[in-house]
């Protein structure tokens, strides 16, 4: 399961990004097909409001769009049968399916797109619909906004919503992930093994997998994000005094940022685990399924990756596998968890004819209630923080949110690089971890790749 769409992005929101899908590395598994629905007619609604409208009247047309990938559609059929009973007058439509994105694209060129959009999926780019002015500013409405059980979002949501302009908000994040550091639980108990909890802790029980005779550390080498999202970024943050803007810094190019003591000393850390002879030696030929699968095989103990990688390889999981998940494996002693997020957003269209449905079906999504459901139904995560305790959602699910629950873990912003940049970082990474370049060669190479970026804009 690939969250690699970024990587044809210009910068989005978080450095490094369940995924929907898996495969190749912009692809994500499809669902059933959808035709787009016809042209809806202009509703009529009450005025727009700025906190709880979700108690007016509602009629018209409402049209959803949604892409369907490897979360399903179980879920956003459920919500809008809910949705559909709350406000009866309503004639909602459904435009979903795997290529929906493409589908539905003339009519967002033509001015008559849906009135609400789930932006996920191969052809989603939040970043180019905001250039395009396709979705609405959001940014007052959304300051005291209030779901549909009177909570103040912002005071839910792990991830904030992003500003593609400065001060601007157009979308939020509805499906929050985070890159990691997974083990097996059964097999750590097996041997004595202590869960890592900083690096320190994290090389000690390494040393001891390795004299074990067991490799401690594999990565997907053809694909460089995953060890980047897995340890790199959360290194830097960690570096930089558990302050995320560092990340930011790192997204926007800002001249020198690659050279900077805290990217530094995040290579360091790789160069560390590479000299100690800790990571396996043909992990930089491993495809991400490859790796997956000798991890499963303990062929090695830790692997970075994301949510998604337990319900990804399900059908590969030994009996009495057990999953372990830590979101940062890189911080000192003492140091607070970093978490380096991936998220899919929604979003109202600037021409919605309908836009107080969207508006309300936005605060009627983001509850606890439906944040549960979100995880047992996906196996994944919704961008609230909610007690999955008591749930049907996955033991690592679960593990996850209590991470994000913690004051002791920092949410670092999502940001993606130009894919230009993007694709120097990766060899560069692949270099590195092959000892064929030093931390200073691998900044020179970003910081070249950096000023041939700015100076294209």
């Amino acid at each position: 399961m690939m969250k690699k769409k970024w990587l044809n992005l210009a910068l989005i929101s978080t450095f490094v990004l369940s995924a929907a899908g898996c495969g190749a590395p912009a692809a994500k598994p499809t669902g059933g097909d959808s035709k787009p629905s016809p042209d809806t007619k202009p509703a009529v609604s009450a005025p727009s409001g700025n906190a709880t409208n979700t108690d007016k009247k509602l009629t018209g047309d409402f049209e959803i769009q949604y892409f369907v990938g490897g979360y399903g559609d179980a879920w956003w059929k459920e919500m809008i049968a809910e949705f559909q009973k709350k406000y009866p007058d309503l004639k909602i439509k459904e435009s979903a399916g795997a290529k929906i994105n493409d589908q539905m694209k003339p009519r967002w060129i033509q001015g008559n797109p849906p009135d609400f959009v789930y932006i996920d999926g191969a052809g989603a780019n939040a970043r180019q619909m905001v250039k395009d002015d396709q979705l609405m500013d959001i940014t007052d409405w959304l300051k005291d906004l209030k779901n549909a059980d009177g909570e103040k979002l912002s005071d839910l949501l792990i991830s904030k919503p992003e500003e593609y302009e400065a001060g601007k908000n157009h979308t939020v994040p509805l499906v929050f992930g985070s890159w990691g550091t997974f083990y097996d639980k059964a097999l750590f108990t097996k041997n004595g093994w202590e869960e890592p909890k900083d690096f320190p802790s994290f090389l000690a029980v390494a040393d001891k997998i390795k004299a074990s005779g067991m490799t401690p550390y594999i990565h997907t080498g053809v694909y460089p994000y995953y060890i980047a999202g897995g340890l790199l970024d959360s290194a830097t943050v960690s570096a930089n005094k558990d302050d995320a803007s560092i990340l930011k810094k790192v997204a926007s190019l800002e001249p020198g940022i690659f050279k900077s003591e805290p990217v530094m000393k995040a290579l360091d850390k790789i160069v560390q685990l590479r000299d100690k002879g800790l990571i396996d030696p043909g992990s930089v030929s491993l495809n991400h399924t490859d790796s997956q699968a000798l991890w499963l095989q303990h062929k090695a103990a830790f692997i970075p990756n994301g949510l998604w990688l337990e319900n990804e390889m399900k059908k590969d999981i030994p009996q009495g596998f057990d999953f372990g998940f830590i979101p940062s494996v890189s911080q000192d002693k003492g140091g607070k968890y970093i978490a380096i997020p991936y998220t899919s957003t929604i979003a109202v269209a600037k021409k919605a004819k309908n836009p107080d449905a969207a508006k309300a079906f936005i605060q009627f999504l983001f509850t606890k209630q439906h944040a549960v459901r979100w995880a047992e139904l996906t196996g994944a995560l919704m961008n609230v923080k909610a007690d999955l305790d008591s749930s049907k959602a996955s033991n690592v699910v679960k593990s996850a949110m209590k991470y994000y629950n913690s004051s002791n873990t920092v949410v670092a912003p999502e940001v993606v690089l130009p894919a230009d940049v993007e694709k120097a970082r990766n060899d560069a990474i692949v270099a590195l971890t092959t000892s064929k370049i030093t931390p200073a060669e691998w900044a020179d190479r970003m910081e070249k790749a950096a000023e041939k970026a700015r100076a294209s804009k």
